[in-house]
């Protein structure tokens, strides 16, 4: 692996400009930050490759008959084996559906949405809004009519893609909808009821063998694409107010495709045309659209799953993938059961396991690689778990939110494989920072930048936070050619974000000795107690969030108040087990009511307080344990499970209230 020499940041970046004094009322800045693997300039844009189209073109021209779309044949009810579309015969599907939509009306730059779970119809869809120029509008699977109604009417939709299933959903958004969207495609078949009641709203809705007839005998010329051009208009859920549409280009995108084959290139573990790829998280969110992206450019195959979680094991062994991305709940959802079975398997299974995993934890530490430091504990023991990931995974990246330390950790040392950990927004094009292979030290960060951004620190004076201090710690700021085009139709909020070619992420980094970053904060997440102290929320929720019997946790306080207050969403299995050990009696829920489980939280997040020497305001002074996660049934988180602050509160106004009224 390649490093530079010398010690502390200069490991793995290298300063490119000096640090800047505060100017014009703007906070001072610190040293602008490169990639070690960028140290002799970023990489050069990949020769012909100028739009997402080309992505595709190419890898069809390099890699006709291999397997690219595949899904799960279902026979008598069971799922079977993954069916195969190579490329040749995806892009001759690409060009009906092209030709279609064209016939259908609608020139370059039309836009063109997409409703509904991962599939093959889904990269269909968005290859031949590639063809043609047109804007591809992902309209979140997991949002409400609502929001996918402010969607099509914002960006001006014409004609949908929908999931069969969907259909029901979408007529909701109706007649609002009805200004701009006049063509509806389902992915499978079309009802005749549902025929005639978008008729009535003057829509036309076709099935997926009805609209690719339309187009059959007809041939339209592919407009040329520029990287400037906009490829699609994505749109970030928010945690307040209307989803802003994050506007991408085509130059953002194969930007990214260069520096993501430099950097897995400088750390021997590119992506290839045997990779293989389960794709389960959203295509309608930036991480898994750039995902597909890459493997799409290096000829690999993409399976998609059954859309139910309870299956994604099933699927995970059946297709086999090399590359795995995950959101944290999902891999903590996997620690959860591998810890389960661990503790189910007995006395002395239980002990060879924590030795096992002891062993190989203390060999990784000293230095040596996951796959070096104990293959006899991976041959043995651990072994069970890599074939539990369908046993050919090579890499698990995790994206979205924070991973917690002691999950990154153990699937480190018994997955087999590399676990990274990354960051990014929709307004990066997902990929800004990831953690390098082998390096034990980056665990709890997400690494140093990747080699197409450059990246700084901003101090926030009001948070106490110095990008000039021993320990650099400011507001993320980022700059390169993977940056967004602007928020669609909202100048006002792209000139708040981007101020000197710098685009602000509102997230606090703190710099690591060797060059990765911590996310520790969230600038605009902080308010007054009443005793006229700052409160950094989002600092406090990551190190609450450190206690192992909590699955997660909202703090809140107000500036009418003194002390603050917790919801947690503790871990079933923890709960029950401190309840059978100390005599108390219910079921789960019962135990989420317990006063006595209540206090034994609290203690615990006392503890953990003390331990990180938090200041006496910092300190939960009441909490309310929910059986029930954060969902978005309840509209309290994301899709990427942020959280969502202000419906976390109006959900628990009433629990907050009685916890300051009994708290007095």
């Amino acid at each position: 692996m390649a490093k530079e020499k010398g010690k502390g940041k200069e490991r793995y970046i290298v300063e490119v400009e000096p640090s800047k004094p505060s100017r014009d009322g703007r906070p001072s800045i610190g040293p602008v930050y490169r990639s070690v693997f960028a140290k002799d300039g970023v990489p050069d844009q990949i020769p012909g490759l100028d739009s997402c189209w080309d992505i595709f073109r190419l890898s069809v021209e390099k890699n006709p008959h291999n397997k690219m779309l595949g899904h799960r044949e279902i026979v008598d009810g069971k799922a079977g084996k993954y069916v195969w579309l190579t490329y040749k015969e995806v892009y001759d599907i690409v060009l009906k559906v092209g030709n279609s939509i064209r016939s259908c009306g609608i020139d370059e730059g039309g836009r063109c949405g997409i409703y509904g779970a991962n599939s093959t119809e889904w990269i269909i869809s968005m290859e031949a809004c590639n063809a043609h120029g047109l804007y591809c509008v992902p309209l979140y699977d997991t949002l409400g009519a609502g929001a996918v109604e402010f969607i099509i009417c914002h960006s001006e939709v014409t004609l949908a893609f929908v999931e069969e299933k969907k259909i029901p959903e979408l007529l909701k958004t109706f007649p609002g909808a009805a200004k701009h969207l006049k063509t509806i495609v389902s992915f499978g078949k079309v009802t005749a009821p549902q025929k005639d009641e978008f008729e009535k709203f003057g829509v036309a809705i076709y099935s997926w063998v009805e609209f690719l007839s339309l187009g059959e005998n007809k041939s339209f010329d592919l407009p040329v694409k520029r990287k400037t051009d906009i490829c699609t208009i994505m749109y970030t859920s928010g945690t307040t107010g209307d989803p802003k549409g994050v506007m991408i280009s085509n130059k953002s995108i194969v930007t990214l495709i260069a520096g993501a084959n430099r950097l897995l290139g400088s750390v021997n573990e590119p992506v290839t045309a045997n990779d293989v790829y389960l794709s389960y998280l959203p295509l309608a969110h930036i991480f898994d659209r750039i995902i597909e992206e890459l493997f799409i450019h290096h000829g690999g195959s993409i399976g998609f799953w059954r859309g139910d979680v309870k299956l994604l094991v099933e699927d995970i062994a059946e297709l086999k993938p090399t590359v795995f991305c995950a959101v944290p709940r999902v891999l903590d959802r996997i620690y959860s059961g591998l810890q389960q079975k661990i503790s189910a398997g007995g006395f002395i299974k239980h002990t060879m396991f924590n030795l096992a995993y002891s062993l190989k934890l203390r060999s990784m530490r000293k230095g040596s690689k996951h796959a070096e430091a104990s293959p006899l504990c991976d041959k043995i023991v651990f072994n069970k778990v890599k074939q539990g990931l369908g046993g050919k995974v090579r890499l698990i990246l995790s994206g979205a939110a924070p991973l917690a330390s002691h999950v990154e950790e153990f699937l480190r040392v018994v997955s087999c494989c590399y676990v990274l950990q990354g960051y990014g927004l929709t307004e990066t094009c997902a990929g800004t920072f990831v953690s390098i292979p082998d390096e034990l030290k980056m665990l709890g960060t997400v690494g140093p930048p990747v080699p197409y951004v450059d990246v700084c620190l901003e101090s926030v004076p009001e948070m106490g936070y110095d990008a000039h201090s021993e320990t650099p710690r400011g507001e993320v700021c980022i700059r390169g050619d993977i940056l967004f085009s602007g928020y669609y139709k909202r100048e006002d909020l792209t000139k708040e974000v981007f101020i000197d070619g710098w685009f602000h992420t509102g997230d606090i980094g703190e710099w690591q000795p060797e060059g990765s970053l911590k996310i520790i904060d969230r600038k605009k997440n902080i308010f007054k107690l009443s005793q006229g102290e700052y409160v950094a929320v989002e600092n406090l929720e990551n190190i609450y969030g450190l206690v192992p019997d909590i699955d997660s946790i909202w703090v809140y306080g107000n500036s009418f108040e003194s002390f603050l207050v917790a919801v947690i969403n503790p871990s079933q299995q923890a709960v029950e087990q401190w309840a059978e050990q100390n005599g108390v009696s219910g079921d789960y829920n019962a135990l989420c009511e317990n006063p006595r489980v209540k206090e034994y939280f609290l203690a615990e997040l006392t503890k953990i307080g003390k331990e990180k020497k938090l200041k006496g305001f910092e300190f939960i002074k009441g909490v309310h344990l929910d059986p029930v996660p954060f969902d978005m049934e309840r509209d309290l988180i994301t899709p990427t499970f942020k959280k969502k602050r202000p419906q976390l509160l109006k959900y628990y106004q009433g629990v907050i209230n009685e916890m300051y009224k009994s708290g007095k």
